[in-house]
């Protein structure tokens, strides 16, 4: 049965615990895929002060079963005080994608 689909984005400082994370997702079946965006300029206010750092952009694709279970791994894993979670439904694609995003998650 499938069911509705999310692409979630985050950010981390390094690529390598990015691909780590990345990887525990998959593993876990918490996402179908995640893509790695490897350089990314973030500017932010963060503690009142605004900041500028080089980033890593992960782009999650997953569906709405695994989005509270997701939500709850980046609490105890993700190292940022604050992680970005922004969870944007996927509104249109490809039937074969998104059923295979779908039976990924299973």
């Amino acid at each position: 049965m499938e069911t509705a689909c999310y692409l979630v984005l985050t950010t981390f400082d390094n690529v390598d615990t990015a691909q780590h994370f990345a990887q525990q997702l998959v593993e876990n079946k918490l996402a179908a895929c995640v893509n790695i965006l490897p350089q990314v300029r973030s500017i932010y206010r963060w503690q009142d002060n605004i900041e500028s750092s080089n980033e890593v952009q992960l782009q999650i694709k997953t569906n709405l079963r695994s989005l509270h279970p997701l939500q709850c791994y980046f609490k105890q894993h993700h190292p940022y005080d604050c992680p970005e979670f922004i969870a944007l439904p996927i509104e249109q694609g490809a039937s074969d994608y998104l059923k295979w995003l779908n039976d990924s998650l299973q």
